[in-house]
């Protein structure tokens, strides 16, 4: 379980301070699909990377399956079974699809059946791309594909608080084409179904926030709202539509 206990962040800002989070507190339960949505700049990113490590919070505590991790960097949180799937992937000159598998998972070597089951799951098989570079050959469809098999690959050690892992992914619809999309949701849809993941996803498609557990609506630096997909969804609909009466007035049939 996931547990945020009123987590601000601000940066420095001429000679005073700009409040980027204020006072967030929630939980996730595990093996649960959240999606975090909102405007642009309200805090979605910022709060995902803080729950990573990648950024540290003016003030709070995060507690991952009871254990406080507020201290802890990238590579502890990594070793407890967090990972993070960054908007725009890193490609790799020089580093081959099976290479950055092997890395991901922590073994000397992995096995090709094993990297075609993490291939398999997003879609992409081994055969074409396991001594493919992670390069700028490959489309943005493809390396965001790759990137969720080397999530997959990582394992939750044996022994950490509680199990399990949690997987963080940032617009992951970002730059990739409809196929591409598709063939993503269906694996967030597969990942969820297995129930051994708890999964944060930021996204503004609605494709996505469908498949949800709970939708969290972040703007301004605070929650705005959170609950069901089915509820949430009209809840954005009207904040989107609300400073325009024209479009109101449309949306209404009037």
């Amino acid at each position: 379980m996931l547990e945020l206990k009123s987590i601000s962040y601000s940066v420095r800002e001429g000679d005073g301070e700009l409040g980027i989070l204020n006072d967030i507190s929630l939980t996730i339960p595990d093996h649960k699909l959240v999606v975090f949505t909102g405007p642009n700049g309200g805090g979605k990113t910022t709060l995902a990377k803080i729950i990573m490590g990648l950024a540290t919070p003016t003030t709070g505590q995060i507690l991952w399956n009871g254990q406080d991790i507020t201290g802890l960097g990238i590579t502890e949180r990594a070793q407890l079974g967090i990972s993070y799937g960054f908007q725009q992937p890193p490609r790799f000159k020089g580093l081959t699809v099976r290479n950055l598998l092997t890395l991901a998972h922590g073994s000397e070597k992995l096995s090709k059946d094993k990297c075609c089951q993490y291939l398999t799951r997003v879609g992409l098989c081994a055969n074409d791309y396991l001594d493919r570079e992670v390069d700028a050959s490959l489309s943005g469809g493809e390396v965001k594909r790759i990137e969720i098999a080397t999530i997959l690959a990582r394992q939750a050690p044996a022994g950490a608080a509680g199990g399990g892992s949690l997987m963080i992914f940032d617009e992951p619809e970002a730059g990739i084409d409809l196929w591409s999309f598709a063939r993503l949701t269906e694996t967030f849809e597969q990942i969820h179904a297995q129930g051994d993941a708890t999964m944060i996803i930021i996204s503004h498609q609605e494709r996505i926030i469908s498949l949800a557990d709970e939708v969290i609506v972040v703007g301004d630096g605070t929650i705005r709202h959170r609950g069901p997909a089915a509820d949430i969804l009209p809840q954005i609909l009207a904040d989107t539509l609300g400073g325009c009466p024209v479009l109101t007035k449309e949306v209404r049939g009037q």
